[in-house]
């Protein structure tokens, strides 16, 4: 897979003719919402194919997978929009495999909430080994708070993407609850409760692992937090289920802070089979401008992990959009607004911003002027996503987790396709 910069002249129909793949492909590959307009810093993701083939009257997606020796799901990876229409027409070129080879296989988990739209979630899914469905609450009475998980269950199933329960403390208006908290850390038969709950659900609705997502913990409930880690891992170890447990950015042991203290990464390592390290929000709501998840941040953070924490228990968090600044940034005053990846491009493009790119923080941003305004918008695009993989495989970590998967980012699955087999547990 190769990444192209957009410059000065540049047209889809001159970089199709240049690269060997077809307009179609590399709008759709990049999610390209006006391809007459492309923006001088654009980056887009090339994937070009070393074989293809031409859909027959009568064909599936079984049937042609068969005849080139793939598995079905590999088809629908290089063929993505095939996971969202299902429309096999006669005439219509697939591509079978792309230039490079795959640099290994990886695992890779995305969050969802259960409002996703289903056509982006379909896009994503088949790039997914896990997905993990956001999620579970709980009472002071040891009941679950449920989620309407089911219908991303059964869609997950369709592409192999094996569902992660969820467990947070987390409250309605969506954040997250310290003093609940430590009601379930300070309360044994409240855990014993709530993890058979969530035993219960477990077996029921076919996860295969649960997702521990508690943040801001008192550090005073550190032994409780981890002694609740180690009594999931007792009960749902024995049925198959494996514990993956949320760590926030941190890169020392003695680093302060309400987010940090009572996440020590050494006991949660020991106690639980896999970590997501939550490497972004460095730029955020109430912050300054900057990029969510700025290389030379996360790869401080890793550094760190992997002197505590086996490299194939870590997962990599990798955000799924970015934000927009009005300037002059007052702290306290100025409120960031979130916005996806693919729709920062258009939003470059509605501007006629031209899009620049930071090489130490490897993310790309742009300035604009809007409403007498001057705005600034850092975001994630192929090159970013590229630098983060890249620090996957220089650690050798099991792989990579987006957080989330709720807007479009076809881009990173194009790279994704030309560059690794996606692990698959179902």
């Amino acid at each position: 897979m190769l990444i192209h910069v957009v410059k000065q002249g540049d047209t889809l129909w001159k970089l199709s003719r240049r690269y060997g793949v077809s307009v179609e492909r590399l709008t759709s590959d990049n999610g390209i919402a006006d391809p007459r307009r492309l923006m001088i810093g654009q980056a887009l993701a090339v994937l070009q194919p070393a074989q293809v083939y031409t859909v027959r009257r009568g064909d599936t997606v079984d049937s042609i997978a068969r005849r080139f020796g793939l598995a079905p799901i590999e088809l629908i990876q290089n063929n993505p929009d095939l996971a969202v229409t299902g429309v096999l027409r006669p005439g219509r070129t697939l591509s079978i495999r792309f230039e490079g080879e795959k640099r290994r296989t990886i695992t890779i988990n995305g969050y969802a909430y259960p409002h996703v739209q289903r056509a982006v979630l379909a896009y994503a899914l088949p790039f997914m080994t896990y997905v993990t469905i956001f999620g579970y609450g709980f009472t002071l009475q040891g009941e679950l708070i449920p989620t309407e998980d089911q219908p991303i269950i059964d869609l997950a199933a369709r592409f192999q993407a094996a569902p992660v329960m969820l467990l947070s403390s987390i409250t309605e208006d969506g954040t997250f609850d310290s003093g609940k908290a430590s009601a379930l850390f300070e309360n044994p038969a409240l855990q014993e409760k709530v993890l058979d709950e969530v035993l219960a659900v477990m077996l029921s609705k076919g996860y295969v692992g649960l997702d521990i997502d508690f943040e801001y913990i008192r550090p005073e409930d550190t032994q409780g937090y981890l002694d609740f880690i180690s009594l999931a891992a007792e009960k749902l170890n024995p049925y198959g289920f494996f514990i993956n447990t949320d760590l926030a950015p941190k890169t020392s042991a003695v680093q302060r802070g309400l987010l940090y203290e009572a996440h020590d990464y050494a006991q949660v390592g020991s106690r639980s089979d896999t970590v997501l390290l939550m490497t972004y929000e460095w730029g955020h709501t109430g912050g300054p401008p900057m990029a969510v998840a700025p290389l030379d941040m996360v790869r401080q953070v890793v550094e760190y992990a992997v002197s505590e924490i086996p490299a194939k228990k870590i997962m990599l968090g990798l955000p799924n959009y970015g934000y927009v600044w009005r300037l002059p940034f007052e702290r306290g005053v100025t409120l960031a607004a979130s916005i996806g990846n693919q729709y920062a491009v258009t939003l470059a493009a509605r501007h006629g911003a031209e899009i620049q790119f930071d090489n130490e923080a490897a993310s790309p941003f742009f300035r604009y002027y809007s409403g007498g305004k001057e705005h600034v918008a850092w975001f994630e695009d192929v090159r970013s996503i590229s630098a983060k993989f890249e620090l996957i495989d220089a650690y050798d970590l099991l792989g990579g987790s987006y957080w989330n998967l709720m807007r479009p980012f076809n881009q990173n699955f194009a790279f994704l396709s030309g560059n690794y087999q996606i692990r698959k547990v179902q």
